[in-house]
């Protein structure tokens, strides 16, 4: 008989939990993001969450969302429990270029959509050349 004093496989379920996620620290929410235009789009997957579990704060230029499945209630026995339950959080250091005031949030089916602006300062603009001489040219031409 061999005694085995270690578990071959504790590494993998170390990784697998960090990856997907327990019951007692749930993975962190999916994410898309991208630009239409001069605006930001976020998305995340949160599917089950009540919008009143929904937390978003903006610090700086970082930009939080905490949300919270809460775990059924009643009289039941649990034959299956594969979807993470608890308390989600993520952070988002955004940049400078976005306008972090007028940050528009939606919650619909299970998914939060943050449209984040692009700063007026950061757009691009037209610089008007005017015609004329400058003072370069005066100069070499006085001299």
């Amino acid at each position: 008989m061999l005694l085995r004093t270690t578990d071959p496989f504790r590494d993998f379920d170390r990784l697998t939990q960090q990856i997907f996620g327990t019951t007692n620290r749930p993975a962190v929410m999916p994410m898309d993001a991208w630009r239409e235009g001069d605006r930001f789009v976020i998305e995340f997957d949160l599917p089950g969450v009540s919008k009143e579990s929904i937390d978003l704060d903006v610090e700086r230029n970082v930009l939080t969302v905490r949300a919270e499945r809460v775990p059924g209630n009643g009289d039941w026995e649990a034959l299956a429990s594969e979807r993470p339950r608890g308390m989600f959080s993520r952070q988002l250091v955004l940049g400078d270029n976005l306008d972090l005031e007028h940050i528009e949030a939606a919650y619909s089916d299970g998914v939060l959509r943050l449209v984040v602006p692009v700063a007026e300062k950061a757009k691009p603009r037209k610089i008007e050349v005017q015609v004329g001489s400058s003072d370069t040219e005066r100069t070499a031409i006085e001299a």
